[in-house]
């Protein structure tokens, strides 16, 4: 069954002919608004799973209280998703799917279906790859009707994934073995005059905010992107107009980040600051830099929808393994837990999108 907008029809045209303007005008500003509040929603719920990567390392080595970490993470990634969003955006509004099917119905599929997998992961307390979630929940659509681009998947998109963490433990295992370890055997990293200088303290800070910096870059596009991509096709904007389009969304879904954080953040904070690895403060500026520049680097440079998350538990394992061993730290339990649910989340994301594009298509509301 083809795709109404691909026919050349509207949803609309089969509202019954008779039916007052006002009344067909309403149904569709409400069909409009539906992904945007799902949108809203699911941006709250990766406001919950963004909190830890960005500052789990400051108040890990308790820098930082709790109760001011919303409002820094929301301002942060509001400014990396305008700076620096358009290309991850792009991807997910354009590259994967084709284009036109980014219907109301297949966009509020595919953000309910990431929302609903990383409120699951949330409710554990896992900080879970957002952008996993969003790139299987759009592909489902895009294999339910055969319009995948396996290119941009396979040669792009795939290698980012597997690539970007070995690439954060290493950096991460070898700063801690060969530069880290013989400063702290000496001493200087238990310096309480170095520790507690203003200075350092405030770099641990804004290295945390650079990370949420860097979560705008590529997060947000997650939400922004498919609502962009479905404005212009259901308000018949011109294509050339995706970017405004997109700024316009953009500044509908950030703020909510700060929301979930607040809501979700707790939790999660705990069970990466505290529970994995006791910081020092060194370590907590590595881990940061490093997960925050390699998600930055695949934002700016191909747009590729990174997990920050897991580039920021590599770095941590990474930190981890060169201070305590291997054995030490994979034994941990939470470590464990989160190596099923990053499995677990995406999947889950994929069938319930996979599910709900064929009870729409069963329906004839795609």
């Amino acid at each position: 069954m083809c795709f109404t907008s691909l026919c050349g029809f509207s949803e609309y045209d089969f509202l019954p002919p008779l039916l007052p303007q006002t009344i067909k005008l309403q149904i569709m500003l409400i069909s409009f608004l539906i992904p945007f509040v799902i949108a809203m929603f699911l941006a709250i719920t990766m406001g919950g799973s963004g909190t830890a990567p960005a500052f789990s390392a400051a108040y890990g080595t308790n820098l930082i209280k709790q109760s001011a970490i919303p409002g820094l993470f929301g301002v942060m990634v509001f400014i990396g998703a305008i700076v620096g969003g358009k290309n991850t955006a792009y991807t997910l509004g354009k590259g994967l799917l084709n284009p036109e099917m980014m219907t109301f119905t297949i966009v509020s599929v595919i953000l309910i279906s990431v929302a609903f997998a990383l409120l699951i992961a949330n409710l554990f307390g896992i900080p879970q790859s957002t952008s996993q979630a969003t790139v299987l929940a759009v592909i489902a659509p895009a294999v339910y009707f055969n319009t995948l681009n396996t290119h941009k998947l396979l040669y792009d998109v795939l290698p980012t994934w597997f690539i970007m963490p070995i690439i954060s433990f290493g950096l991460a295992f070898l700063i801690g073995k060969y530069i880290y370890k013989p400063i702290r055997k000496r001493g200087y990293t238990m310096s309480k005059r170095l520790n507690d200088h203003y200075m350092f303290k405030g770099g641990i800070i804004a290295m945390s905010m650079y990370v949420a910096f860097s979560i705008g870059t590529n997060n947000v596009a997650n939400a922004a992107g498919p609502i962009a991509m479905m404005a212009v096709n259901e308000l018949n904007i011109n294509d050339s107009y995706f970017l405004q389009v997109l700024i316009l969304s953009t500044l509908i879904v950030a703020p909510s980040f700060g929301i979930g954080s607040s809501i979700f953040g707790k939790k999660i904070l705990q069970n990466t600051g505290k529970e994995i690895v006791l910081f020092g403060k060194v370590e907590a500026v590595i881990i940061a830099f490093i997960s925050a520049s390699l998600l930055l680097t695949a934002s700016l440079l191909k747009g590729i929808p990174t997990s920050l998350v897991q580039l920021n538990v590599a770095a941590i394992i990474g930190i981890g393994v060169a201070k305590l061993g291997c054995k030490n730290i994979f034994l941990k339990t939470e470590v464990n837990r989160f190596f099923i649910m990053w499995v677990v989340a995406p999947l889950i994301a994929f069938c319930t999108a996979l599910l709900l594009t064929w009870g729409a298509d069963s329906w004839g509301l795609v």
